[in-house]
């Protein structure tokens, strides 16, 4: 590709590193911004700039925030006898959008993946166990992505968690709605199958 400036072809090239854009999204980017007033690009990078400079992780859950507790942790409605154990705060994020879970969370930051290099002890594990250690906590939900490393974790997160008195469940998985069968991997079709419950 070839640009008809250095700065643009720099701009490009960072803007292009962001996940899901590639170069030619990345040049529409930046010819925006150059048609764009002057103030327009100078808050994007004063918003971004700050993001990076202020923003802080909970103290309890690891879910991103703008104070030392995020607002679901300090919350007095949240049902705290409930965990709801993800990798992300996307996932956290994924999950308010449903309004159907009011307990509180905890972000892993990740999964175990030997292959990448990352153990038990490169997530927020321990931070959990002392979580569970106050017995207010009385059910631990699971709700990690459907992959091996997922399912690695979470098998050693159940054998972590029977040292306490809590009920141990994860998320369930199945075909989503309006799905055809035909075109379901068999791993999600096996675990319908294997997890199906009473109609009623």
């Amino acid at each position: 590709m070839n640009f008809p400036s250095r700065l643009v072809e720099d701009a490009v090239t960072e803007i292009s590193k962001l996940p899901g854009i590639g170069k030619k999204t990345a040049l529409r980017l930046v010819l925006h911004l150059l048609k764009e007033e002057e103030q327009t690009t100078e808050l994007l990078a004063k918003a971004l700039f700050k993001l990076r400079a202020e923003i802080k992780y909970c103290k309890h859950c690891h879910n991103i925030s703008d104070d030392d507790i995020c607002a679901i942790c300090s919350s007095t409605v949240r049902d705290k006898s409930m965990i709801c154990i993800v990798e992300s705060s996307s996932d956290v994020m994924a999950i308010e959008n449903t309004s159907q879970y009011y307990g509180l969370y905890h972000v892993l930051g990740g999964v175990i993946s030997p292959i990448e290099g990352i153990g038990p002890s490169d997530l927020n594990i321990d931070s959990l166990l002392e979580r569970m250690a106050g017995n207010e906590v009385k059910e631990v939900i699971l709700a990690l992505n459907s992959t091996m490393e997922a399912d690695t974790t979470s098998f050693y997160l159940t054998k972590k968690l029977k040292n306490f008195d809590v009920k141990i469940t994860s998320i369930a998985r199945g075909v989503p709605i309006g799905g055809e069968l035909e075109f379901t991997d068999e791993i999600t079709l096996g675990r319908s199958i294997l997890r199906r419950v009473s109609y009623e």
